[in-house]
């Protein structure tokens, strides 16, 4: 088997877990191949430089499996290199939360024994692919949600909604998020947007702070292809894809639909999203006992 490791440079405390899971693929006899930057993050920061195959140095690169050893954000970023490579990712949790990279400590050997035993199943979860309408080589993907938010300014920003070619509406505010199922319990949970299981094929829009008492969140289908008009009195804005930035100009127009291939995710069986509800985000638990 051969492996892909990604990782993130804030772990000075993890260095241990980050240890043993180079130990155990080694006891596997697994072939690894670690992303170059987190390899020399491993040798100069943490004076640890495990036997390795080679390094992933660009984004043309074949593994079987992608570990990714950090938190969501590393899952994340783990997910936009593998892109339409379709490489299941397996998440160990070094982190805080740990919704996507759900992989504790205490399951470190268990997992990867599995792994290698082929004993785990594999969800495909849905992108949402972005697209600007005067670029056509701008193509951006996003596993968790595209977020259009106001930029530097108490002003808000407008923007005029389309779905299927269809007037929705005109969301005034400081901005609107577009989520995925798998985004649903990220950004837009915060902005009160509604919690939807990873198989559900649907897209969620949430506004953020809308200047409008009767626009709420909107769940709609997977299928639908979203058009956005955005104006901005400050002349510009950002669009966040995965939390990844970048500002525009106003006046512009973007096109957001399902991508044409998903994020594979390794889980182990005896992990349900309904586990991750209650001890993820704590659900049933009384505060009083």
């Amino acid at each position: 088997m051969k492996v892909g490791i990604f990782g993130s440079d804030y772990q000075l405390d993890k260095q241990i877990q980050i240890k043993r899971v180079f130990e155990q693929l080694h006891q596997l006899d697994v072939k690894i191949w670690v992303e170059k930057g987190f390899y020399r993050y491993l040798c100069q920061q943490l004076n640890y430089e495990p036997p390795i195959e080679g390094l992933i140095e660009t984004k043309d690169f074949d593994v079987d499996i992608a570990l990714s050893i950090g938190g969501d954000g590393t899952f994340l970023r783990t997910a936009a290199l593998i892109s339409s490579k379709e490489i299941p990712i397996l998440g160990i949790n070094t982190g805080r939360l740990g919704f996507l990279a759900d992989i504790g400590p205490t399951e470190i050997e268990d997992t990867l024994n599995d792994v290698f035993k082929n004993h785990y199943r594999i969800e495909d979860r849905t992108l949402l692919h972005l697209k600007i309408n005067s670029q056509s080589e701008y193509h951006r993907f996003a596993l968790n949600e595209i977020a259009v938010q106001k930029r530097d300014t108490s002003s808000m920003i407008k923007i005029n909604a389309f779905i299927d070619e269809e007037y929705l509406t005109t969301y005034w505010g400081d901005g609107l998020i577009v989520a995925t199922p798998t985004g649903s319990t990220a950004y837009s949970t915060s902005v009160n947007g509604p919690i939807i299981v990873p198989q559900a094929k649907t897209i969620v829009l949430s506004p953020i702070a809308s200047h409008s008492l009767y626009v709420r969140p909107l769940v709609v289908p997977e299928d639908s292809k979203l058009s956005l008009e955005v104006e901005s009195r400050n002349n510009n804005f950002l669009v966040a894809v995965d939390g990844r930035s970048e500002v525009f100009q106003s006046g512009m127009k973007f096109e957001i639909e399902k991508a044409a291939f998903p994020i594979k995710i390794i889980k182990r069986h005896n992990h349900t999203f309904y586990d991750t509800l209650r001890n993820k985000l704590k659900w049933g638990t009384d505060s009083r006992i």
